[in-house]
């Protein structure tokens, strides 16, 4: 199932040289583990709430490698480059399977909720 790496991220207005080298770097630490951007340095049409300043999508082909990818030496590396001049959050989440439907979701957490009510919790 297709994971993938999200990030909120806020950069200064002015952008240190170490962040361009990121960037011109981070592809070569995807390849190996097949991640690809999805949305990078795309401009934000925020329709509800503050939304994140940059956003930040990279698939990868299962979250194994996702996690592989951001814990490999390589990206390790290249991590301070970005930190060091741009705060954030970054997560790594599944994504839906095929055929997904929201609304059988919805009749479990429901189901949940009454289970959770009726035990008194």
């Amino acid at each position: 199932m297709t994971a993938y790496a999200v990030a909120n991220l806020r950069p200064a207005e002015h952008l240190d040289d170490e962040v361009f080298d990121y960037m011109e770097r981070i592809q070569a630490t995807l390849d190996p583990f097949g991640g690809r951007f999805l949305v990078h340095g795309a401009t934000l049409e925020v329709i509800e709430g503050q939304g994140p300043d940059a956003l930040v999508v990279i698939a990868f082909p299962a979250l194994g490698d996702a996690r592989d990818w951001y814990a490999s030496e390589a990206y390790q590396e290249l991590v301070p480059l970005r930190t060091r001049h741009m705060a954030g959050d970054v997560v790594l989440v599944d994504g839906v399977a095929p055929g997904y439907d929201p609304a059988v979701t919805a009749a479990r957490m429901r189901e949940a909720q009454a289970a959770a009510a009726a035990a008194g919790r």
